[in-house]
């Protein structure tokens, strides 16, 4: 298979594309990457969110930086591009905690707040959640498959994994 065809996806971004591209996003710490993935017309996009929220910010320029902005916005572009809601599934990765002291005050535990909020907009859109790879204390790079759905993830103590 032709993998030539590789698209970044940087911080407070998203892409979406069909086979036979690859989204990748390096560097995933306590942001979110966020796959959808249409297995018939093998259209798949990727969020890489920084924060949960966009209600909790004064500069809501960018709707990629915020999972419950991000995710509407991805979905539908892969709507646009052909794929069907019905068909849709969800893999998410990251959500890190990066910081020790952020694990015991959830108002600076970025990761997992990023991780609640990806999975109720999630279940809001009603698109199935199928695999996670989350948490943890160490930063993740993500490389999707559209050929194949596949995520594959990088770590650099942690060895690589699928989902």
């Amino acid at each position: 298979m032709d993998y030539k065809k590789e698209i970044h996806v940087g911080m407070a971004d998203m892409q979406v594309a069909q086979s036979p591209a690859v989204l990748s996003s390096l560097g995933i710490g306590s942001c979110v990457g966020i796959a959808l993935y249409d297995s018939l017309t093998k259209i798949g996009g990727l969020a890489h969110i920084m924060l949960p929220d966009i209600e909790s910010v004064r500069n809501k320029s960018n709707r990629a930086k915020f999972a419950n902005t991000a995710i509407p916005d991805l979905l539908n572009k892969m709507i646009e591009a052909g794929a069907d809601h019905k068909r849709i599934r969800a893999k998410i990765t990251g959500g890190a905690h990066m910081f020790g002291f952020a694990k015991t005050n959830k108002v600076f535990n970025i990761g997992e707040r990023n991780i609640e909020t990806s999975r109720e907009t999630l279940k809001q859109l009603q698109v199935p959640l199928l695999s996670e790879d989350v948490g943890g204390t160490y930063g993740r790079s993500v490389f999707f498959y559209l050929e194949t759905g596949n995520v594959k993830i990088r770590t650099v103590a942690h060895g690589e994994s699928s989902l």
